[in-house]
């Protein structure tokens, strides 16, 4: 599989054909599932196949039609976003079957602009979690060894994109679940500025944190994908009016005076010590790129995890009461003498697993009365002096530079049996979220291969001012350039 933008210049020229494409992806797809797990739903057979969309996208060509700037790229979907054919599942026995009549705004533009969407991918239910651990379709796998996790919970779609099936799939990120996975599989993945996607058609699991992004292999696809997805939507009342920029215009010029900032929070000892080798490497690179790298302080990144559990849950909370087995979801079977409150109680224990579970009882313990003033009102004032500080860094520095996470991919069945273990893999992704900004996982390096463990990609992060992704792509791919990591694909 190459890049989306040589796959679109291709089809457009007429080099190959979008159904060409369509079919090598899907045979692809076919030989690497069995060990990946990582679609919910593969669109091989019938009239919305990934087969007919590419017939359709050659017979405009045929035409002389613009197909737009993804002509014939095969695209995956996380299945927290809506499609107006197959089923929308989110990971969860609540909605298995559950089909959407709409189409999200975000998978619209990608359509509009002549992708092809060959399947959902899988994810941890609801979006929660870190590891695609927690799916009622089972674990998603790690291209680069199949005894670990891809991340999460954005994790299929990493996955699929990292053994090169697609060369852009979509993920949501509500506290990290873009970036983690990138970093897992060594891909790029990014989260824009809260609003500067639209959210129409992402099923909420947080909904001041949610945003939609692409994971790519190269910076070019991402900046390419993201033009595509950016733009005012008015069916989302958090959508910015602000201008899309052009996000490839300058994307390979270098920044000038480049000024980077590194928390020293980033430089925890809870870090692999290959993660910690890879971010002075990744400094040493931008510093032989002439860039100046400076230390900062973020003192609430290790806050950030506190106020990010009071946040997430709490919406999540509000957000998942409606999936009641009555109005939508999974209704259980009653037996005699059972009641209403029953009902409820037995659909939302039968379709919900326990990490759901467990969120949504936190989220209504913290906006519970007696607990809202004291937990929900001070992780919202924690929020606003998280992004105070980021602010002030960026009042000096072009950009935040710091591990997506901190280690490279765990093993399956790891930490599953440790939340807390779980919900600091997230440490450096939370108050990014918390703050709204943009931010990105760029593979920046491998960790040492030893006892026979394989080499596994480590991906940095860079955040950027709110609605700086132009500078923030930029300074991306001034790492891809110098470090090649990207290019490297699973055995």
């Amino acid at each position: 599989m190459t890049t989306a933008a040589s796959i679109a210049a291709d089809v457009r020229s007429k080099r190959t054909s979008a159904e060409a494409v369509a079919r090598r992806t899907l045979d692809t797809l076919a030989s690497v599932e069995p060990k990946l797990k990582s679609y919910i739903s593969v669109f091989a057979d019938g009239p919305r196949s990934a087969i007919e969309q590419a017939k359709a996208i050659d017979a405009r060509i045929a035409k002389g039609e613009d197909v737009g700037p993804l002509a014939g790229v095969p695209i995956a979907l996380k299945d927290n976003m809506c499609l107006d054919w197959g089923t929308t599942t989110c990971g969860s026995n609540m909605l298995r079957s559950y089909e959407s009549p709409y189409t999200a705004t975000a998978v619209q533009r990608l359509m509009d602009a002549g992708a092809v969407i060959v399947g959902k991918t899988n994810l941890d239910e609801y979006a929660m979690g870190s590891s695609t651990e927690h799916s009622c379709f089972g674990a998603s796998f790690n291209p680069w060894d199949v005894a670990r996790v891809p991340g999460g919970s954005s994790g299929g779609s990493a996955a699929t994109v990292a053994a090169r099936v697609v060369p852009i799939a979509l993920g949501s990120d509500t506290g990290g679940s873009i970036r983690q996975p990138a970093s897992f599989c060594g891909i790029v993945g990014v989260k824009p500025t809260y609003g500067r996607v639209s959210r129409y058609g992402l099923v909420a699991y947080a909904s001041s944190l949610d945003q939609i992004g692409p994971l790519t292999t190269t910076v070019e696809d991402a900046a390419l994908t993201l033009q595509t997805l950016c733009g005012h939507d008015p069916r989302d009342s958090t959508s910015t009016k602000r201008e899309t920029p052009n996000f490839l215009a300058e994307l390979d010029r270098p920044i000038e005076n480049l000024r980077l900032a590194v928390p020293k929070q980033a430089r925890s000892s809870a870090n692999h010590p290959d993660v910690a080798r890879v971010l002075d490497e990744t400094i040493a690179a931008y510093r032989a790129m002439g860039a100046e790298v400076v230390e900062c302080d973020l003192p609430l990144i290790d806050h950030g995890i506190a106020a990010y559990y009071i946040v997430a849950p709490a919406e999540a909370s509000s957000n998942l009461a409606r999936l009641d087995g009555i109005r939508y979801g999974h209704r259980a079977a009653l037996e005699k003498g059972e009641d209403l409150f029953d009902l409820y109680c037995k659909s939302r224990a039968e379709g919900f697993g326990p990490e759901v579970q467990r969120r949504i009882m936190l989220g209504t313990h913290v906006l519970s009365s007696g607990y809202y003033d004291a937990y929900y009102n001070t992780a919202l004032k924690v929020r606003r002096k998280i992004k105070d500080d980021f602010d002030r860094v960026f009042a000096t520095c072009h950009a935040v530079l710091m591990p997506a996470a901190p280690s490279p991919a765990f093993k399956v069945g790891e930490k599953t049996g440790d939340p807390l273990a779980m919900y600091l893999e997230d440490v450096y992704t939370v108050t990014i979220n918390l703050a709204g900004l943009p931010a990105m996982s760029v593979p920046a390096g491998f960790s040492a291969a030893s006892n026979g463990e394989p080499a596994l990609p480590i991906g940095m992060q860079l955040v950027s001012a709110a609605f700086d992704e132009a500078r923030m792509l930029r300074i991306a791919r001034m790492l891809e350039k110098a470090t090649g990591a990207g290019s490297r694909t699973p055995a």
